[in-house]
């Protein structure tokens, strides 16, 4: 029989998948009063989780959800996420919302939402923004996608680790917010290092370049946190391009479904397929710059 429990301030909850971001994002969870239980594919990172934070370390999902009011997960791909609920499923409480910050094509969020809703689960597609620094401060952006009740369950939990969190209408919609977010972040990064590539061929110092237009029309996050880094080369700060391509995939994959016209992200995206013929792929985004400078 499923456990049937009753929601509460300090909710019972598993975190699926301690990368980068996963790892954290536990962490602020357990920090802020909450039952955490953890399962990570490489079994020993869970185990260092739970030595640094004193939640649970699970080497099975189905025993790391057992009695869950709360699932979230973090972890590759599409199949990934497949796999995770179909692991997940028979052991989930009733009434149990799985929250999934993976970043994924909506079609897939729809499709475990129908296959949860048949036992009487939920499930939020939740994907994030801000980072590895963001989920370091618990300062990310949450995207999210599902029903207003299962939502509202959802929110405390969530924003423990979030600047800013907001619905964006049913199940899917989270993740083809995301996909606008990563969109607009390829068009801004190149257009960066586009900018700063030119003021170097033109003999500019690029410290007062930087200064300049960055307090004006022109001023980004990427700008004012990237330029510095990318005038040096240096392209260890986050967001791999190995994720901004499969990112950026999905997007493109969408959009000949809905017949979006994304004429610049395409060809950004042969960009940083050019990076990753560098020897790239674990580069940050910012390393567009590089394949100017080759």
């Amino acid at each position: 029989m499923p456990t049937i429990f009753q929601w509460s301030s300090g909710m019972k909850t598993a975190f699926i998948g301690l990368g980068v971001m996963g790892f954290p994002m536990a962490g602020h969870l357990k920090a802020a009063g909450h039952e955490v239980a953890v399962y990570n594919r490489s079994p020993e990172k869970a185990r260092r989780w739970a030595e640094k934070h004193g939640g649970q370390a699970f080497e099975a999902i189905a025993e790391a959800v057992n009695g869950a009011e709360v699932v979230l997960l973090c972890v590759g791909n599409d199949d990934d996420v497949r796999d995770v609920v179909a692991q997940a499923l028979p052991a989930l409480a009733e009434g149990a919302v799985i929250v999934d910050h993976t970043t994924t094509s909506a079609t897939v969020a729809r499709e475990m939402a129908a296959l949860l809703a048949q036992s009487g689960r939920a499930f939020v597609d939740a994907p994030v923004s801000g980072g590895q620094a963001g989920a370091e401060n618990g300062q990310l952006t949450i995207m999210a996608g599902g029903d207003q009740a299962s939502y509202d369950r959802v929110l405390p939990v969530i924003e423990v680790y979030a600047k800013a969190v907001r619905r964006m209408g049913e199940v899917g919609a989270g993740q083809l917010t995301k996909m606008c977010n990563q969109i607009a972040i390829a068009g801004v990064v190149q257009g960066v290092a586009e900018a700063l590539h030119f003021a170097k061929r033109a003999g500019l110092p690029t410290d007062d370049v930087l200064a300049a237009i960055s307090k004006g029309s022109a001023q980004s996050w990427q700008m004012e946190n990237r330029w510095p880094t990318m005038a040096r080369g240096e392209f260890d700060f986050g967001f791999a391009v190995d994720w901004m391509r499969k990112d950026l995939g999905i997007a493109l994959e969408e959009a000949t479904r809905n017949g979006a016209k994304l004429e610049s992200t395409a060809l950004i995206d042969r960009f940083y397929a050019e990076v990753q013929a560098m020897g790239g792929n674990r580069w940050d985004t910012s390393s567009l710059v590089a394949r100017l400078e080759k």
